[in-house]
């Protein structure tokens, strides 16, 4: 044994699995049907639950009846008078109510809650419920909101207000050879993840609930139910189900969703489901903030930028639900990939009286991020100089600055962009279709972007996430809050553990997310998982062998000194005495499991003012630059995109497959953002509400991707990791314009571009190539 240890540890060296594209731990039973989605989990005695909603956009309850024809005996009905706590969603403010009681602030808003054994019953109880409502005037839009004759929140309709200034704007202008002004818009996005919203509540003989579901954040809405149910947080625990993609759009609606279910069921003693179809999915749960931002640019005749005013307004709906921190990433993020020595930038969330709107990968970047980038096509267009000639002049450099004071670590925004250039052959190719005739038009365009991994500021101090390793004979469990939506976080995070612990990664099990089990390692949101717990889960794997080696101290009687760990053996002064698993089973066999917690460490040198919106936002910024190539048909106005260069800075890449697939994922949400995902809203409504009438891009859509993966490694990631999962979006929407425009030569100033749109420039007389 001893010899063997000794030629394993000598001259085998632990090559591990950070780097690999190793098999991803849930893909078999995916793929075969195996996995459980909740609306596939036996729960036995289990009734059904449903949702009676608003059907005007503002309005006053006047009364909620109750058919009498109807044998209310076989049901539960629940209204706002029947909650067990106050009637509030604790989110990052708790304004939004469980249930409507006096008002209704958007169509679809929940009323009232029934429970029934059988679908077919739970039919026909909301049927026989009718609601009066007196309608009020509604605010729908983001200048209703700025009006102010209606205030349908605060004092003003403004759900948060942020700014920052740089430098001296107005002085600045002076020095300017022209000043360039436009405004952009962008709408709607549905998340449409695969599996829509799902949860099921079961009482507890203790008095408390068990709650399973299609989820994000298990905390998030841990922290909701013990506010709204006026319960302890012992007597509530959460399990992730599997959760068929999430996109944000299980970040915080979720929350509601369990409360329903939860009141539901302790008033039923039996467990309850709600399960949404498609329909009633689309019309209640959060979408992207739709966005008006004003750039006003001060410039040299050489492009060169000397000062920006940006105006930057988000319709949040109904309720604050996340606005505020989409709001502030949106802010943080308005002046992209680009060095601004004089900014001034103001940012405000309005209510409106529309469904709330909420979380979306990205979360408030790719608004920005398509007005930035559009205004350096507007600049170039103006100036008449190329696209390219004009970001090169303005890139953010290492040493550089954020309006925000934070400086660039590196060049990544310079060497994606140059990569994506060289690769797409960008010049040949823009000078070649240009010279396209006939109705079809090819076309190619450029974006830059970027994204700051994990919260801002000081939101990850906040969280102070925490995981849980649990060592066991044979192999080691790995207890944290973030979930596997479908992104790969449970194969990802258990590479970073089996790297760190020199172990094989099949030794590593991933534990689906239990509030009852697993620490509050933070919510799987901001493209922190890899980046930020990732690197918790390595202070884990640290403690973990720290805490083998006391324990190879004692059963060997060596110094601990003279301990060392290499390859996944323990040594004493280069000579080999046990390895990893000897040393478990030991523990296993006179103790039991042995289990460690990994805590979050600030890194040092960060510091930020959350008052003043100043400081270091974010511990990693991760870029990319997309060329799209696309054919427009000039008498239809129909866009096919033939071919899209991604090339994306990702720190280091974990899985590489795994970071491909959702680079190309999220490049392909975001071109459905830029030219083809429509919502169309019609008094407060939703008018597309199914996937037969709200369009997304399919394999027909999809154009050939080519991808590549650079690494500049950030020392706050998990081996240099920095956050992935959001940017590749960022840079859809401003590619598809960009590139449409030098197909057609058509400028669209708000997204998605559709023929609607282009139909309008055309006959406003902007030009159109001849």
């Amino acid at each position: 044994m001893m010899e063997q240890l000794k030629s394993e540890s000598t001259e085998k060296e632990f090559l591990g699995v950070v780097g690999k594209s190793v098999t991803r731990v849930d893909a078999w039973d995916k793929v075969t049907g195996r996995a459980q989605y909740i609306d596939d989990i036996p729960f036995p005695g289990c009734w059904y639950g449903g949702t009676v909603r608003s059907d005007v956009p503002r309005g006053k309850i006047v009364g909620i009846r109750q058919d009498p024809s109807f044998n209310w005996s076989k049901v539960v009905f629940v209204t706002a008078k029947d909650l067990p706590g106050p009637n509030e969603v604790a989110m990052v403010r708790c304004d939004m109510p469980i249930l409507a009681e006096d008002i209704v602030n958007y169509v679809s808003e929940p009323i009232a809650l029934v429970a029934a054994p059988t679908k077919a019953l739970l039919k026909a109880a909301l049927k026989a419920v009718k609601v009066e409502i007196e309608p009020l005037e509604p605010v729908l839009s983001i200048e209703e909101a700025l009006e102010g004759k209606n205030v349908i929140w605060g004092d003003d309709n403004v759900l948060a207000k942020f700014e920052v200034k740089r430098g001296d704007v107005d002085e600045a202008f002076k020095e300017a050879d022209i000043i360039i002004e436009e405004t952009y818009r962008t709408g709607h996005q549905e998340q449409l993840y695969l599996e829509p919203q799902g949860m099921v509540a079961l009482p507890r003989d203790d008095g408390g609930v068990e709650v399973v579901g299609s989820l994000q954040c298990p905390y998030y809405i841990h922290g909701a139910m013990t506010h709204a149910l006026n319960l302890p947080p012992d007597k509530v625990v959460i399990k992730q189900a599997v959760t068929g993609g999430g996109f944000g759009g299980k970040e915080d609606f979720p929350s509601l969703l369990a409360i329903h279910a939860a009141v539901l069921a302790l008033k039923v003693k039996r467990p309850v489901k709600i399960i949404y179809d498609r329909a009633e999915d689309m019309v209640s749960t959060t979408k992207r903030h739709p966005s008006k931002i004003r750039h006003r640019t001060g410039v040299k005749k050489d492009g060169t930028i000397v000062a920006q005013d940006i105006d930057l307004i988000l319709d949040g709906g109904a309720y604050t639900t996340l606005s505020i921190v989409v709001l502030q990433r949106s802010l943080l993020h308005a002046t992209g990939c680009y060095n601004i020595p004089n900014a001034r930038i103001l940012a405000r969330a309005v209510a409106t009286n529309t469904p709330p709107n909420g979380a979306f990968r990205g979360f408030g970047a790719p608004q920005s991020i398509f007005a930035m980038e559009r205004q350096m096509d507007k600049i170039a267009r103006t100036l008449g100089l190329s696209p390219i000639e004009v970001r090169r002049k303005n890139l953010l450099k290492s040493g550089d600055a954020f309006p925000f004071g934070q400086r660039v670590e590196d060049d990544g925004a310079r060497l994606v962009f140059e990569r994506a250039l060289a690769i797409s052959e960008y010049e040949r190719k823009r000078t070649e279709y240009s010279k396209d005739q006939g109705p079809k038009r090819r076309g190619i365009g450029v974006s830059l972007f970027l994204h700051g991994g994990g919260f801002t500021g000081s939101g990850e101090q906040r969280i102070n996430g925490k995981i849980k390793l649990r060592l066991t004979g044979d192999e080691v469990e790995l207890y944290v809050s973030n979930v596997d939506m479908g992104q790969g976080a449970a194969t990802v995070l258990a590479q970073i553990a089996a790297q760190g612990l020199k172990i094989p990664f099949e030794k590593v099990r991933y534990c689906p997310p239990d509030t009852s089990k697993a620490p509050d390692s933070g919510p799987t949101v901001a493209s922190r998982t890899t980046m930020i717990v990732g690197k918790i889960v390595l202070r884990g794997t640290e403690k973990l062998i720290g805490r083998l080696k006391e324990h190879v101290s004692r059963y060997f009687d060596v110094s601990l000194e003279d301990i060392a760990y290499e390859n996944g053996v323990f040594l004493e002064n280069g000579t080999p005495l046990a390895d990893f698993f000897d040393i478990a089973r030991r523990i296993e066999g006179e103790s039991g499991s042995l289990e460690v917690m990994g805590n979050y460490v600030h890194p040092q040198g960060l510091s930020w003012d959350d008052e003043k919106c100043q400081g270091d936002a974010y511990q990693g910024y991760a870029w990319g630059a997309n060329v799209l190539e696309v054919e427009v048909d000039t008498d239809t106005w129909e866009v096919r995109p033939l071919r899209d260069t991604v090339v994306v800075d990702v720190g280091t890449a974990i899985n590489p497959l795994l970071a491909v697939g959702q680079v190309e994922g999220g490049s392909l949400q975001g071109l459905g953002y830029g030219y083809l995902e429509v919502i169309e809203m019609e008094g407060g409504r939703y008018r597309n509400n199914r996937l037969s009438n709200y369009a997304i891009p399919t394999s027909v859509d999809c154009p050939d991707f080519f991808v590549e993966l650079m690494e500049i490694p950030c020392s706050k990631g998990a081996f240099g990791a920095k956050g992935l999962g959001e940017m590749p979006l960022n840079g859809g929407g401003p590619a598809v314009a960009a590139a449409i425009e030098h197909a057609t030569g058509l400028f669209a100033n708000r997204l998605p571009v559709t023929g609607e749109v282009l139909t309008a420039l055309e006959q406003k007389g902007d030009e159109r190539r001849s």
